[in-house]
C-alpha cells in the first residue's frame, strides 16, 4: 500500500530545515573574522528527508538484509571550504551569500506550492 504524501507537512519540514540552515549561514557570516572558525552547513534536505523514512519490517527469516545494500550507509564526504586564512577561519562569504541565496530561492519555491494548494484547497471547498 502506497503511503499518502501530506503535501503541508513537507513544505513545513523543509522550511523548519531552511531556517535552520539560514541560521548557521548567519553565524557562519557573523564569524568570518574569528580566528580558528570552521564554517558549518547542514547536509542538503533530501539526505534529511530519507534518514527519517520509515525502515522496511523483517516478516520473514529468508527475506534480506537492506543495511548492506543501502547506498545511504555510506560514510557522508566532508565539503572544504574555498579558502582557509592564517588564521585558520574556514569561513568564505562568496560561498555563504550563494548559500543565502539558495535558501531563499527554496523558500519561495516552498512559498509558491503552499499558495497553488491553498488555493486549489479553497475552489474545491467552494465546490
Amino acid at each position: 500500500m502506497v503511503e499518502p504524501v501530506y503535501l503541508f507537512d513537507l513544505v513545513d519540514r523543509q522550511r523548519a530545515y531552511l531556517t535552520a540552515r539560514q541560521a548557521l549561514v548567519a553565524q557562519n557570516i557573523a564569524n568570518a573574522n574569528t580566528p580558528g572558525y570552521r564554517a558549518v552547513d547542514l547536509a542538503p534536505f533530501s539526505k534529511a528527508l530519507d534518514q527519517s523514512a520509515m525502515q522496511l519490517a523483517e516478516t520473514n527469516s529468508l527475506h534480506l538484509q537492506n543495511a548492506a545494500f543501502d547506498p545511504r550507509s555510506g560514510d557522508p564526504q566532508e565539503r572544504t571550504a574555498w579558502e582557509t586564512t592564517v588564521s585558520g577561519n574556514s569561513v568564505s562569504l562568496e560561498q555563504e551569500m550563494i548559500k543565502g541565496g539558495e535558501i531563499r530561492g527554496a523558500f519561495s519555491v516552498d512559498t509558491a506550492i503552499l499558495k497553488a494548494f491553498h488555493g486549489m484547497w479553497m475552489a474545491t471547498l467552494k465546490g
